[in-house]
């Protein structure tokens, strides 16, 4: 895995957010060789990253663009650490 983008559906807000606390549980689980980076629905594309973090609300869209780790709580950093946790021993 190179690269995540967090994705939300307009702003970006939300998705900076996120993008911070995704660096923040690499940093925690000791990676440090993969890029982070948010943008809003609208400026995605497929192949823009590894792995999509969206919310619930935008999983079948962001479907489109590759492999998707939705968050039930985009403010839950537990529940981001234990899902991204799960994907990186994949």
């Amino acid at each position: 895995m190179k690269k995540i983008a967090a994705i939300c559906g307009s702003g970006l807000g939300s998705s900076f957010m996120v993008e911070m606390n995704i660096k923040s549980v690499l940093n925690e689980l000791g990676e440090k060789d993969i890029d982070v980076e948010h943008m809003d629905l609208g400026s995605a594309w497929p192949g823009v990253a590894d792995i999509i973090v969206c919310g619930k609300d935008l999983e079948d869209n962001c479907k489109r663009f590759g492999e998707v780790l939705a968050l039930d709580n985009i403010f839950d950093k537990e529940e981001l650490r234990n899902k991204l946790k799960a994907l990186i021993k994949k």
